[in-house]
């Protein structure tokens, strides 16, 4: 942004690392202010300021909300030695000359900023300011934005911990009892990073007469802060859902994964401002409200642990299916039509669905009639044979 006059053919800022793309605490921020001039220009000083603060600002009614605070603060006057000076103090500019004065100053220490942030009701801005000051005439200014990104590490033992927790809902239908809906879910650890996978081990029992549908999300949460009002602004970012569970039946997840798609880092220490973020597992319930459970979630900058972490648990998990397929062996012989029992009869009539209304796909769910048929003699890869000590069993295959 710069404020030009016809006297100035160039007034910018420019950093001497522009490949640069964010700046951490306790780093240096250096650069130099470039001046060309169309005619002859007095100056009286060059001055740098670098300001960070977050604002908050929105509409509560009629009143509106505000809130800043300050994080950088910084200002420089720059030496102008180098050229000849009039009594007054003041210095001649002339065309076809370029003039160029650096700047440099450190940011205050880790743990004391905040990153770089833009939402719907807020943001955190860092830049740098200079000034132009002319004897008897108006300041010019430009300014030239930077970022700034504060290391987040979630490879703490906090955040290493697995959490979970359970929810269960029970469901009416016209003020009488129609069965209940529970889960239960768990996570190895709170804090990831951008790119991995979210590994979701749940078990969902429906004992109500409708079909409901499991689902996963990651929500963002911002919180702003003016006048002593709060604002809440909560924000889908990625799902997954699992199979429909008919009435008296149960479903597991075991190791359902959920990637954490590019986001902003958790943020956490800003006064006004606050970037939170939260694994959704939720029941969708036809006709009622969704049973929820909400597992917080850090995200972070610094996860060069967790992702190994991350690999040598799935690597577990694949070991395991791997030995659980060994102890499967197909039977010597397809089964006999004789020995297939089915039974075909509904215990009660279902009850009908409604449309899913917040499918991300938007396909509603409808109930179909089943077609009374006798099934078809089972091929041969239709059954297996799991061997478990004396004993044997047959696994229908899915």
């Amino acid at each position: 942004m710069v404020a030009m006059t016809k006297r100035l053919k160039t007034f910018q800022i420019v950093l001497s690392d522009p490949s640069k793309t964010f700046y951490c605490g306790g780093e240096k921020v250096c650069g130099r202010v470039e001046v060309e001039v169309n005619e002859l220009t007095r100056v009286s000083a060059v001055k740098v300021v670098a300001l960070g603060c977050a604002k908050v600002e929105y509409a509560k009614g009629k009143q509106r909300c505000r809130q800043e605070a300050e994080y950088l603060r910084h200002e420089e006057v720059l030496s102008l030695h180098d050229q000849p000076k009039d009594a007054d103090g003041s210095v001649v500019l002339r065309p076809g000359n370029k003039y160029e004065y650096t700047f440099g100053f450190d940011l205050p220490d880790q743990g004391q900023l905040v990153s770089s942030y833009k939402g719907k009701f807020g943001y955190v801005q860092y830049y740098v300011k200079a000034k132009l000051e002319r004897p008897l005439q108006p300041t010019l200014e430009c300014k030239k934005c930077f970022e700034v990104e504060e290391p987040l590490d979630v490879n703490t033992p906090d955040l290493l911990s697995p959490t979970g927790g359970s929810k269960e809902k029970k469901v009416t239908c016209m003020f009488i009892p129609d069965g209940q809906v529970s889960l239960n879910a768990k996570i190895d650890r709170r804090g990831f990073c951008e790119g991995e996978d979210i590994c979701i081990n749940a078990k969902f029992e429906n004992t109500c007469s409708r079909i409901v549908v499991p689902k996963a999300a990651i929500i963002a949460k911002h919180t702003y802060q003016a006048n002593g009002r709060t604002k809440v602004f909560r924000q889908k970012l990625s799902s997954v859902r699992g199979n429909h569970i008919i009435s008296g039946m149960c479903d597991a997840w075991q190791g359902k994964t959920i990637r954490v798609p590019k986001i902003k880092p958790s943020m956490l220490s800003c006064n006004i401002i606050r970037v939170e973020y939260a694994l959704m597992i939720y029941v969708h319930i036809p006709g009622s409200e969704k049973v929820i459970l909400e597992l917080p979630l850090v995200i972070g900058t610094a996860g060069l642990g967790s992702r190994s972490n991350s690999v040598s648990s799935q690597e577990g998990s694949v070991s395991n299916a791997s030995q659980s397929w060994v102890s499967l062996q197909m039977p010597s012989n397809p089964p006999s039509y004789s020995d297939m029992t089915r039974d075909v009869r509904l215990d009660q009539p279902l009850t009908p669905l409604l449309c899913d209304c917040d499918d991300i796909d938007g396909s509603p769910i409808f109930m179909r009639s089943p077609s009374f048929q006798f099934p078809s003699p089972p091929v041969f890869a239709e059954t297996e044979e799991e061997y478990n000590g004396n004993n044997v069993c047959m696994l229908p295959v899915c």
